[in-house]
């Protein structure tokens, strides 16, 4: 398998005398609880971190490691997020481009240039480029994604603490089939996203019940 160029889009826009590329991502646009949360992340012409990709092919313990060598060593990082409200609001595709947005503001570095995971954002004040699948392809969205990931992961450990019973410490908040039946037995708390569609559900059966 070629191996691919996690510098290709930095490099180039480096070469053009753009020196503040940030990477841009998000991550928990999927469970039933909690904010979605994204990271714009800018890194140093000469970062090197071995078997940085895309959060989701990482081990827990991998994450860890790189978040704590990002953190160190990015040259600037801000983070975004938009809290269950907000997303029962507008909907969750427009709560991740406001956290997004929130994310470079929260920047100490305004970046030059964006890349950005997939999505568009128009109303950025600087260039930006969308890359499908763009936390496999670029170093910086890979970076971005890491530092989402654990940001989020870590407020659903915090959350575990508190309701043990739901396992959060597990799915992260996911739908998967235990988070729903602890949500069907001990009811919802305080952080669901009630227009998603399993909490829907979930309520309209206690409501018939």
């Amino acid at each position: 398998m070629e191996k691919v160029d996690l510098y290709q889009y930095e490099r180039e826009l480096w070469n053009q005398g753009i020196n503040y590329v940030a990477g841009m991502d998000e991550v928990g646009r999927g469970p039933l609880i909690g904010p979605v949360v994204t990271a714009c992340v800018i890194l140093p012409h000469d970062f090197v971190l071995e078997g940085l990709t895309d959060s989701k092919k990482l081990s827990e313990k991998k994450r860890e490691i790189y978040y704590s060598y990002i953190m160190k060593h990015a040259l600037s990082v801000g983070i975004g997020m938009m809290d269950e409200k907000i997303i029962d609001q507008v909907n969750i595709y427009e709560a991740t481009k406001l956290a997004m947005y929130q994310a470079v503001e929260n920047s100490p570095i305004i970046p030059e240039h964006i890349l950005i995971d997939a999505m568009k954002l128009e109303k950025l004040s600087m260039p930006s480029t969308s890359i499908i699948k763009g936390d496999s392809k670029s170093i910086s969205i890979a970076a971005a994604s890491v530092v989402a990931k654990v940001t989020r992961d870590r407020m659903m450990i915090d959350l575990d603490q508190k309701y043990p019973m739901y396992g959060f410490k597990s799915h992260k908040g996911y739908p998967t089939k235990k988070h729903i039946e602890a949500i069907q037995k001990y009811g919802l708390i305080d952080g669901y996203r009630l227009t998603f569609q399993p909490i829907v559900r979930i309520k309209e059966k206690s409501y018939n019940k």
